[in-house]
């Protein structure tokens, strides 16, 4: 299991209405899908979007899709194995939850992890095409638009691939990335309520961080194998180097600008920085060191 890790502390949790599910009023509302659209790079996709939202185009058919639909029929599978392997309860399942404040926003829920609070979320990803790291950057719009909507201060990704295996991502609130999100979503919706074009927002978002749990073993890693060998055959001189240089700044002169003998000239900066350089016979390697 991977954790992204950021201060949720200042993100605000107004008390969020569940109302009932329609599923034929999308195009009144922006939801965890359109999200994602609309910190995307993809500008047909966000045209198609805003067409939909005015009513000047039906909603994409994603029935012929095979893995939407994959995403789907596994979806109570997902659940289920989700609830299995970490004793949790799902709740609020398909449930549509508005925004207090914005009410142009809402989620429709995969549900509600009733211990924690968290936001849960079902995918179905391809073997090949998956890692954490980029499962989380896939769906990081969606996710936190999720939880601003439902003032939730983390989700779960549960994640089943073609390859049989099963993943559990925690996520939690980033209050930049929602502010980021926010935004694009406002000028968006303005855009459909006023019948501007809209353009790629065209910021970049917060990364993912993923909290470092794994231990990978690198010894078929050819480029590791020539750097291991470097560090562990200048080890001991790197440590004779560094304790000599810290002995010679100590018996420069503090009132001295200027130092050199025996092939080595140091100087001291304005700020009292002192670096050093080799001159006359090791010339050849007269890089400045600090």
């Amino acid at each position: 299991m991977s954790t992204i890790q950021t201060d949720a502390a200042s993100v605000p949790a107004p008390h969020s209405q569940i109302i009932p599910f329609n599923p034929n009023d999308r195009r009144h509302f922006i939801g965890g899908s359109d999200a994602r659209i609309i910190m995307g790079d993809d500008e047909n996709r966000l045209i198609r979007l805003w067409r939909e939202k005015r009513g000047e185009a039906e909603p994409e058919d994603l029935s012929d899709s095979l893995i939407v639909q994959l995403g789907t029929v596994t979806e109570v599978l997902n659940r289920a194995w989700y609830q299995r392997s970490t004793n949790t309860t799902i709740k609020d399942i398909q449930k549509r939850v508005r925004h207090p404040v914005h009410k142009w926003m809402a989620a429709t829920l995969d549900g509600i992890v009733e211990q924690t609070g968290a936001v849960f979320e079902a995918k179905f990803m391809l073997p090949w095409s998956f890692t954490e790291e980029a499962a989380a950057e896939k769906h990081m719009a969606q996710l936190q638009h999720n939880m601003w909507v439902t003032a939730s201060r983390s989700a779960v990704l549960s994640i089943i691939t073609g390859g049989g295996k099963w993943a559990e991502i925690k996520i939690y609130a980033d209050p930049l990335y929602q502010h980021l999100l926010l935004t694009a979503e406002k000028k968006f919706w303005r855009c459909v309520q006023r019948g501007e074009r809209p353009a790629l927002f065209n910021i970049e978002a917060p990364r993912p961080r993923l909290e470092a749990v794994k231990v990978v073993d690198m010894s078929s890693s050819n480029q590791w194998a020539e750097l291991a060998a470097t560090y562990l055959r200048t080890r001991d001189a790197h440590g004779q180097h560094e304790a000599a240089k810290a002995d010679l700044k100590k018996l420069m002169p503090e009132d001295a600008k200027e130092a050199t003998g025996h092939g080595i000239k140091s100087k001291r900066s304005k700020s009292g920085a002192v670096s050093f350089e080799a001159y006359g016979a090791t010339e050849g390697s007269d890089a400045s060191v600090q």
